[in-house]
């Protein structure tokens, strides 16, 4: 299974109409965004038939409507999801505590725990891998948006550099 992850896009539409460009030419079967969308109307890009589609809440995601407009099309999970898609299973959290993140690693249940919230792509391997695939250019992250593409079959993760158009 091809998982698409993004997080922290944060009202960039540009940004995320080109991630979902690439979850769509990477021919993904889910796409999960780890939270801080901020408003609905960056939510609504990703309605797709071609994929399934899991959120949660990040830190910034302060308007109610939220919850309704990614649950027009997906799941949305409120503070943390548990998934298990394809066998794989997964604990997605924003990330705004480090240690919660931390302890979901450790705990050693997950096969993979995804996050956002720094604005920096991370993947960690061990027992559970960590991902976090990033956010839009917020100093201190210099870096722009990032997806990832997981293969669970594989095992693999490929980070892709979004940028504005401007």
């Amino acid at each position: 299974m091809r998982i698409g992850i993004v997080s922290d896009t944060h009202d960039n539409v540009d940004v995320v109409e080109r991630a979902v460009e690439h979850f769509e030419r990477e021919d993904v079967d889910a796409v999960v965004h780890c939270g801080d969308f901020v408003a609905p109307f960056s939510a609504t890009p990703f309605e797709r038939e071609a994929w399934e589609f899991h959120a949660v809440r990040g830190n910034n995601d302060g308007e109610w409507n939220l919850q309704a407009a990614v649950e027009a099309f997906g799941t949305y999970h409120g503070e943390m999801a548990e998934l298990t898609l394809d066998g794989t299973d997964f604990a997605v959290y924003h990330g705004t505590s480090m240690p919660i993140v931390r302890a979901l690693v450790e705990r050693g249940e997950y096969d993979y725990v995804l996050h956002g919230h720094t604005h920096q792509c991370a993947h960690e391997e061990g027992g559970t891998v960590r991902i976090n695939p990033g956010g839009i250019s917020i100093p201190p992250a210099p870096e722009p948006l990032h997806a990832a593409v997981l293969d669970t079959d594989a095992g693999e993760v490929a980070f892709e550099r979004i940028e504005d158009k401007d």
